[in-house]
């Protein structure tokens, strides 16, 4: 079953948070790719904790929308915060995992900032 099927099975999540969710899921993985290319490099130190730090807070965040967490608002405004800084890291730099990382991780601070509202 592919990620879309099952939050599309909890019944508590609006559209937006379904796509939230997917897209916090998306982040960490694609940050994982990131911080690996990125490690053993010094000039990439910087871009490989942020994205350390967006896998984490994203994967969290994803983990309490799905259990209607009270607190997901609040790490919602988090997640997008570091996806946002990762974002502008990744942008200064030429690799291509560091692009498509900006890339995804636009579109994850934008779905949680979203979150943040509803």
């Amino acid at each position: 079953m592919s990620l879309t099927e099952t939050a599309g099975k909890i019944g508590h999540l609006s559209e937006e948070a379904r796509e939230c969710l997917e897209n916090c899921f998306e982040a960490a993985e694609v940050c994982e790719w990131c911080a690996d290319e990125c490690a053993g490099d010094a000039e990439m130190a910087r871009c490989l904790r942020l994205c350390r730090d967006v896998a984490d807070v994203a994967t969290l965040h994803a983990r309490f929308m799905a259990r209607n967490s009270n607190y997901s608002p609040e790490l919602a405004e988090v997640c997008a915060g570091v996806c946002e800084e990762c974002a502008e890291e990744c942008d200064q730099h030429d690799a291509e995992h560091c692009q498509v990382c900006a890339e995804v991780l636009r579109e994850c601070a934008e779905s949680c900032r979203t979150m943040m509202t509803t």
